[in-house]
């Protein structure tokens, strides 16, 4: 019997150094590990991720467009889920990746609940989105700890309540979509602090009112978006021929101003004013634009249609509903 164990030890030795070498071998961080799995359990451990098994290195054996990890840290740093079916929830594990840097969850239809206030400890995280999804609750306050956030898109939820004043802490931040949410409330004031850097505001289809805070006056957005809400007001402040801005989508509101006398930045190529109380003529300038989208149906103005440029592009659909437009593509002016 002596013999028989003295004889089995050699193979017991190796076998041990063989996982210990399989051990050493996985790039994969075992606390990143755990998150992770907690991640697919409670997204319903879908068929999409069926390579995260928890036997195999996350790091190099897992789907590469569901992660990443760091060349030199081995931690994880991108983590993306699109257009998953199954049924489930953003898990608090998320908040347990300190080394994230970007989170994108595009199209996943049934992930429902609020957002984890653990996300509030990703203090590396730049990107986040969130989109296409049934998220729901109210747009975090806890958002404003993301101080390197430069990009955050909540579009296409079901987010409830006011947009937070504390958004305008995230300094760095150059990319805002809430729109086509059920958010309700005002714009705040502050949001002007992220001025100049945030170029890219989307807050339309949603159910805000109030005014466009006259704050905004002199920042020029690449794209703002605050169509199909109750907004009001005079918002000529938002125009100026010393803009940069080259898309407005403005419709169906309750914006009210002569529009006779607004200039125009030379990028302004996408401008929809349609379903709104604007009043005045249209200014022979409109001429000079490079339009690809130009509606103002559905206002209050008057007055000949300039002709010529890149206004030719324009139909009737462009124009009618309004009280006294005249000459083509509508009725010869009389």
């Amino acid at each position: 019997m002596k013999l028989a164990v003295v004889s089995i030890l050699p193979f017991s030795l190796f076998f041990l150094s063989q996982l210990s070498l399989l051990s050493l071998s996985e790039r994969c961080n075992p606390m990143d590990k755990k998150a992770l799995l907690e991640i697919k359990k409670g997204l319903g451990n879908p068929n999409d991720l069926i390579t995260w098994d928890p036997k195999t290195d996350c790091c190099t054996d897992w789907a590469k467009v569901t992660l990443s990890c760091d060349d030199k840290t081995n931690r994880v740093t991108t983590l993306s889920f699109f257009k998953i079916d199954s049924v489930g929830h953003l898990s608090p594990a998320i908040g347990d990746l300190p080394y994230l840097q970007s989170l994108d969850i595009n199209n996943v239809r049934n992930l429902s609940g609020p957002i984890p206030p653990t996300i509030a400890k990703l203090s590396k995280l730049t990107f986040l989105r969130i989109s296409q999804t049934n998220i729901s609750g109210p747009v975090p306050e806890f958002l404003s700890k993301l101080k390197n956030i430069t990009y955050i898109n909540l579009s296409y939820g079901s987010l409830v309540g006011t947009i937070p004043p504390s958004l305008s802490q995230l300094t760095n931040l150059e990319f805002l979509r809430l729109d086509r949410n059920k958010l309700t409330g005002t714009i705040p004031q502050s949001l002007s602090k992220l001025a100049p850097k945030l170029t890219y505001l989307y807050l339309g289809h949603n159910q805000l009112t109030g005014i466009v805070p006259t704050s905004f006056t002199g920042w020029s957005f690449d794209t703002i978006d605050l169509s199909r809400n109750m907004l009001e007001g005079d918002i000529s402040f938002l125009f100026g021929k010393d803009k940069t801005t080259y898309e407005m989508l403005l419709d169906h509101n309750k914006f009210a101003f002569d529009f006779s006398k607004l200039t125009f930045g030379k990028g302004l190529w996408r401008l929809d004013l349609n379903h709104n109380k604007i009043y005045g003529s249209l200014p022979p300038s409109l001429t000079k634009q490079p339009w690809q989208l130009f509606n103002v149906s559905y206002n209050r103005l008057c007055g000949k249609i300039p002709q010529g440029g890149s206004m030719q592009r324009c139909d009737q659909y462009c124009y009618f509903h309004n009280k006294c437009l005249c000459d083509a593509p509508l009725s010869p002016c009389k």
